[in-house]
């Protein structure tokens, strides 16, 4: 399950602190799933969520 990534990863990936990922999951402005007392990430998805969240922050600089 390589598309697995753990909080540690995703923070690196997105190259972001692991406390700024720890607390968007815990708000929901990340999607993450907690086992037990572990936050996990499907890469694919994050993918998904973070090009959709640069499309809509630059939307006025793309060609339509």
């Amino acid at each position: 399950m390589e598309d697995i990534m753990t909080l540690e990863e995703v923070a690196k990936y997105l190259k972001l602190k692991p406390q700024t990922i720890y607390t968007w999951a815990q708000d929901g402005k990340i999607p993450a799933a907690k086992l037990g007392k572990e936050w996990r990430f499907k890469k694919s998805i994050i993918d998904n969520w973070f090009n959709q969240h640069i499309d809509e922050k630059f939307s006025k600089y793309l060609d339509k």
